[in-house]
C-alpha cells in the first residue's frame, strides 16, 4: 500500500510539473516585458505546443488544442503567419450561432460547414462558429508599422481566434495566420472571456 501511495504521489507530481513550469515562465516573462497587473486573466497561445491556455490568477482554468499558421510566426501584413506578442480581444462575433456556422466579414452567411475530424485539408479556409478579433498592443511588433516601415498590425490583418471545419488538423500548424479552434471549444471560450481580455502569443 505504501509503495502504491508513493507511486500515485510521484505520478501526480510528474503531470503537474509542466503546468507549474509554464506558470513560472509566464510570471517572469510578463514581469520583464509588460505591466504585470494586466494579467489577472489572460489567454496564452503557445505556438510551439499548439495549445492555448485560459489563465486566471496564475492558474490554468482551461487548456485547448489549437492550430496556428502553417508558415510559422510572423507579423508582416500578407505573410500568412501568426503574430506574436501581446494582444487584446477587441471584438466578438457569432452570438448564438450553431456549430459550423460559416462567417464571412464577421457576418453569418446562412451556411453550415461540414466538419472534418480526419486530416482533410479543405480548399476554402472557412471561419466558423465564433470570432474573437485580436488587436495588437505592441507598436512596431503587432501594431502599426515596424522600424522598416512595413505594416505589422494584427487588427488590420484580421487575426482572429475562430472555429474551423478542419478539426482533424488541430494540434499542428495549419492556418493562414489566425488561431483555429475546435468549434465546441470556441463556443466555450467565447462564453468564458470578454472583450478586453489579454492574449499573449509566443513562439515558445
Amino acid at each position: 500500500m505504501k509503495s502504491l501511495f508513493t507511486l500515485l504521489i510521484a505520478t501526480s507530481f510528474f503531470f503537474s510539473t509542466p503546468a507549474i513550469d509554464m506558470i513560472d515562465f509566464l510570471r517572469a516573462y510578463t514581469a520583464d516585458h509588460y505591466n504585470k497587473q494586466a494579467f489577472g486573466e489572460f489567454l496564452y497561445v503557445s505556438i510551439k505546443d499548439q495549445k492555448m491556455y485560459h489563465i486566471q490568477d496564475w492558474k490554468v482554468e482551461r487548456e485547448y488544442i489549437v492550430s496556428t499558421a502553417a508558415l510559422g510566426a510572423g507579423s508582416l501584413s500578407g505573410s500568412n503567419k501568426t503574430p506574436t506578442g501581446l494582444h487584446t480581444i477587441a471584438a466578438k462575433y457569432g452570438d448564438g450561432l450553431q456549430e459550423g456556422a460559416i462567417l464571412k466579414a464577421r457576418q453569418f452567411t446562412g451556411k453550415i460547414a461540414r466538419i472534418y475530424t480526419d486530416s482533410t485539408d479543405v480548399e476554402v479556409d472557412d471561419v466558423t462558429t465564433r470570432i474573437l478579433w485580436l488587436k495588437g498592443e505592441e507598436e512596431g511588433i503587432n501594431k502599426g508599422y515596424n522600424a522598416q516601415g512595413k505594416k505589422v498590425d494584427s487588427y488590420q490583418r484580421y487575426i482572429y481566434i475562430h472555429g474551423t471545419p478542419e478539426e482533424g488538423m488541430l494540434g499542428k500548424p495549419a492556418s493562414h495566420g489566425c488561431v483555429r479552434m475546435k468549434n465546441s471549444d470556441v463556443i466555450e471560450l467565447y462564453e468564458r472571456v470578454g472583450k478586453g481580455v489579454k492574449v499573449l502569443i509566443l513562439d515558445k
